[in-house]
């Protein structure tokens, strides 16, 4: 599948191994089947966590979830020379995959969703999400005093 230009620009910038016009690499974690898409870290991003990871208590629950989520259900790889992501097809069945696939960008992450599973399980949280909100509450008003401004 080919990554969208913008999301390759992120991938390059965060591997310090890519040299300009190169290939990145990033790492896609794939979860237990309770995830329904596949979520793309820069390498950075996937520095970071395994970091944080490391912060925590040796043997501790969550330490063992988090390794067992990002080292045992991951997959490192590379966009390729055309700007594209080959999915194995372990990973294409897992989010149920065989056509179009949908992105959305998060900061140093993305995420590859069926564009049907998208619309059925993303769009009703957000829906729900909003619904919990005051009436005529505006969603802009969660920036304010976000990131020290």
């Amino acid at each position: 599948m080919s990554i969208p230009a913008s999301f390759r620009r992120v991938l390059e910038a965060s591997d310090p191994n890519c040299a300009p016009g190169g290939n990145p690499e990033l790492v896609i974690v794939y979860g237990d089947q309770r995830r329904q898409f596949l979520e793309c870290y820069t390498m950075e991003a996937i520095e970071e966590v395994d970091a944080k990871i490391a912060a925590l208590p040796r043997g501790s629950k969550g330490r063992k979830i988090l390794e067992r989520m990002f080292n045992g259900q991951s997959l490192p790889t590379s966009v390729d020379e055309t700007g594209r992501l080959v999915l194995p097809a372990k990973l294409r069945q897992k989010i149920d995959l065989d056509g179009e696939a949908f992105f959305i960008a998060s900061g140093d992450t993305f995420q590859i969703w069926k564009p049907e599973t998208y619309e059925a399980v993303e769009m009703a949280e957000a829906e729900k999400m909003m619904e919990d909100l005051p009436e005529g509450f505006d969603p802009l008003e969660l920036l304010d005093g976000a990131g020290g401004a």
